[in-house]
């Protein structure tokens, strides 16, 4: 019991001395993390309209394909970009394997069908509503697209704010491309789970504390989200 709370007095203590080693790791981990999603959220949340919005052969296939992918083990994504990026691979030319840069392709593929897949369920319902007025006045596809994500911000933030969550949290693929370098590729989950096994609980459980405070953040944020657009619905 004292080795316990001994590790997580000296947690506390590196967090609230502002210790770099800690605060470094905590620093690449959401710099990966928003820039992955980011580009994501650029590249996911046309899609999503574009998905509510056109009847095309193959549509339902592809639907499901992406909204099956929101499940896809990250261990499995982490492979399939390895495979892509390693010498051997098509994007081996890039030479990023083992840089932040195939962490954030990996967190792209994790985190775009979550976006495209759930930000379509919201666009099909706007679509449902504002088809007919589109229809009349011949709005164009380009301007429909920025109509619905305008409409909707508030609900594609809560999407966001749930990508983030998957993005930030994720160790099994990032681990496979990153390979946990120490100042170069290693973030606080991977960082915990190998200080961990060598038996560092302070810095492991440091990390852990801040990683459930950002995830606290995250959760209140969406739920504060959430009651802001149920009570639009309800005025």
């Amino acid at each position: 019991m004292e080795v316990f709370l001994e590790a997580f007095i000296t947690a506390f203590t590196l967090i609230f001395s502002i210790d770099n080693s800690l605060f470094e790791i905590v620093g690449l981990s959401l710099k990966i993390s928003l820039t992955s999603l980011i580009i994501a959220s650029i590249l996911g949340f046309p899609i999503g309209v574009i998905l509510a919005i056109t009847r095309f052969s193959g549509r339902s296939i592809l639907i499901s394909i992406f909204n099956s992918l929101m499940g896809m083990p990250p261990v499995v994504v982490g492979l399939i970009v390895y495979l892509l990026v390693s010498r051997s691979g098509p994007l081996g030319w890039l030479e990023i394997l083992y840089t932040p840069y195939a962490m954030i392709l990996a967190q792209i593929f994790l985190i775009l069908p979550i976006i495209i897949s759930l930000s379509n369920q919201i666009f099909e319902e706007l679509h449902k509503e504002y088809k007919d007025f589109f229809m009349i006045f011949s709005v164009p596809p380009d301007k429909s697209v920025v109509t619905y994500i305008v409409d909707s911000k508030d609900s594609l933030i809560t999407i966001f704010l749930a990508g983030f969550g998957r993005a930030i949290s994720e160790v099994g693929a990032v681990i496979i491309v990153g390979g946990n370098i120490d100042h170069v590729t290693r973030v606080m989950t991977t960082t915990i789970a190998l200080e961990t096994s060598k038996g560092d609980l302070p810095l492991a459980l440091a990390l852990g504390i801040i990683l459930l405070f950002i995830s606290l953040i995250i959760n209140v944020i969406a739920t504060r989200m959430k009651l802001n657009i149920s009570k639009q619905i309800n005025d």
